[in-house]
């Protein structure tokens, strides 16, 4: 009669050692599963809005007789260091930028003239104030004045805007 509820133990012991290693298996390819079918990049609404987008800017812009292009980033080469004056002292600003152009043509003509480019960021950030730059709206605004700058002394240049936008891919205050 011991032998046999050792028997039972022991025969619970395993069958509960089978049903954890078939529970462990069980999650194991349910996660697999799950982990396959969210990493598979099936379209999402967005990128199927943003594909159509695309394909209808094509569509505009072959039916207008323009092209449109790739977007292409063109990265000054080295940051812009300068200071600027604030209400409590003087800061040291650092901004790394980063032009965004259309198609080869543009990228080659931005490239071309990076030394007028830098020359024009360079005025226009300098005019900024500590206090400013301390906010995203006085950034923002810093950054399409810029924009607006670059554009016009390029249209002086070339006869037309080469870049789309100026990007600031990096900034730090001190």
């Amino acid at each position: 009669m011991a032998e046999e509820a050792n028997l039972e133990i022991e025969d619970g012991g395993k069958s509960k050692k089978k049903l954890i290693i078939i529970i462990a298996a069980a999650v194991l390819v349910i996660g697999g599963a799950v982990g396959f079918f969210l990493m598979s990049g099936s379209d999402s609404p967005e990128e199927t809005l943003a594909e159509e987008t695309v394909t209808t800017q094509e569509a505009e812009s072959s039916t207008s007789g323009a092209s449109v292009g790739s977007a292409l980033y063109v990265a000054m080469p080295r940051p812009f260091v300068f200071n600027v004056p604030g209400a409590s002292r003087d800061r040291i600003v650092q901004i790394k930028v980063q032009l965004l152009v259309r198609g080869d043509v543009n990228e080659e003509t931005a490239k071309k003239h990076i030394p007028l480019i830098e020359s024009t960021l360079l005025g226009v950030l300098s005019t900024t104030t500590a206090d400013e730059l301390g906010t995203s709206e006085g950034k923002e605004t810093l950054r399409v004045a810029a924009l607006d700058k670059v554009q016009a002394a390029l249209t002086d240049v070339e006869g037309s805007k080469v870049i789309e936008r100026v990007l600031f891919t990096g900034f730090v205050m001190q």
